[in-house]
């Protein structure tokens, strides 16, 4: 053990001599460039990883996949476009695909996509507007902001939302008839029934009855929807050039407020017995702990939507960040961008499996909290009906 850890130090050590030892050749030669007066080559747009980053986790109006630079250093972006649809009350409604926009370059029917590089000429306030925000110009091509915009567009992340319900609804409908052809439930099942069986038992038995005792069957749709839903959408956005809509926090809030609207709809009086007058707790402590269990009603469906959405994003950019080591050290000096990459890909690829299983832990948490939510809102129903169950046996 002590030498295995000898080495990695020995390793590591000789990885950032070899890194620093290129980064200060680099800069010495500049410097030696400068003071023999030599003009500057023209500076080369670097590899901005900030934009990497965010053009992957943010919404978008087209599926980006990549981008080929050609030798006078124009790039030629390889992406799918999306349908773009406005409403203005000036203007009225206005379709078009978004490769109109020739990916921020240009205007089109007196609108016009922001990018970063627009943001930054133009010098707009970030708090006001962002990257993919389509705005009213006027025919000067300047900003018109007497123009409301309402953009109802198709993005990237509503058109892979809508493929994963579709393929989810057809995957469920398929099996569903099986069943009803009594295919595998004489004999065992196979195909994408013997699958998702197990994964239906499993939400069953480890999720639905322990939370909602003899209730489970009638939420048992309901948490299936969710989990498989939630589940479908994660995976579809490990996908190299997909969206990440699990990782949007508009995806999340609505996921979230029809969780909390299920459990106010389950709750009982019993439940808001407890929330509004404690049994069992002096009065002065309940002007202290009636308000805190009142806001905790609101608070649990935010800690399915922070949840869910902050472990998609970070899953997400701590990939990209690993892949972008490359060509930041790359920008350094060739060679450490060609030693950075194994070990760069190499964590990248161990991630990606980490996120593969988190894509079915965090469908599970939002399904298990979900239940166990529901639950907690129908307290004392579970001894209701365990008591009529005992009083119709005798």
């Amino acid at each position: 053990m002590g030498m295995t850890l000898r080495l990695i130090k020995s390793f590591a050590v000789a990885v950032f001599t070899f890194f620093f030892v290129s980064v200060a050749g680099v800069a010495n030669a500049q410097g030696h460039e400068e003071a023999a007066g030599h003009e500057a080559a023209p500076k080369k747009e670097g590899f901005n990883a900030k934009e990497v980053i965010f053009g992957h986790v943010l919404n978008a109006h087209e599926f980006h996949f990549l981008d080929i630079t050609h030798e006078d250093g124009t790039k030629h972006p390889v992406s799918i476009p999306l349908p773009v649809i406005l409403y203005s009350p000036q203007r009225g409604f206005t379709t078009f695909m978004s490769s109109r926009f020739e990916h921020g370059h240009k205007a089109f029917e007196g609108y016009k996509i922001l990018t970063d590089e627009s943001i930054e000429e133009l010098k707009l306030d970030p708090k006001v507007y962002f990257p993919q925000q389509i705005v009213a110009v006027n025919e000067a091509g300047e900003i018109d902001a007497t123009v409301k915009v309402y953009d109802v567009s198709l993005t990237r992340n509503v058109v892979q939302m809508l493929l994963s319900l579709f393929i989810f609804v057809w995957m469920m409908l398929k099996i569903a008839a099986r069943y009803k052809r009594k295919e595998g439930v004489t004999s065992a099942p196979n195909g994408a029934q013997g699958l998702l069986e197990p994964v239906i038992t499993f939400v069953r038995d480890e999720v639905a009855k322990p939370n909602l005792g003899n209730a489970y069957e009638k939420y048992l749709p309901y948490l299936l929807t969710v989990f498989f839903f939630i589940l479908i959408n994660n995976i579809f956005g490990l996908i190299p050039g997909s969206a990440n809509v699990t990782g949007n926090i508009a995806f999340t809030m609505v996921m979230g407020v029809i969780s909390f609207f299920v459990i106010m709809f389950s709750s009982n009086a019993h439940f808001w017995g407890h929330i509004f007058n404690p049994p069992g707790v002096p009065l002065g402590v309940k002007f202290i702990l009636v308000p805190v269990e009142f806001l905790g009603i609101f608070i649990k469906p935010v800690a399915l939507i922070i949840r869910l959405f902050a472990n998609m994003v970070a899953g997400h950019i701590i990939i990209i960040c690993l892949i972008s080591l490359i060509f930041i050290f790359a920008q350094l000096n060739p060679a450490v961008g060609w030693g950075v990459s194994p070990v760069s890909v190499a964590f990248t690829i161990f991630i990606y499996f980490i996120e593969v299983l988190v894509a079915f832990i965090q469908a599970f948490i939002f399904a298990m909290l979900t239940a166990v939510f529901i639950g907690q809102a129908r307290e004392g129903g579970h001894d209701h009906d365990a008591h009529g169950e005992v009083a119709a046996a005798h």
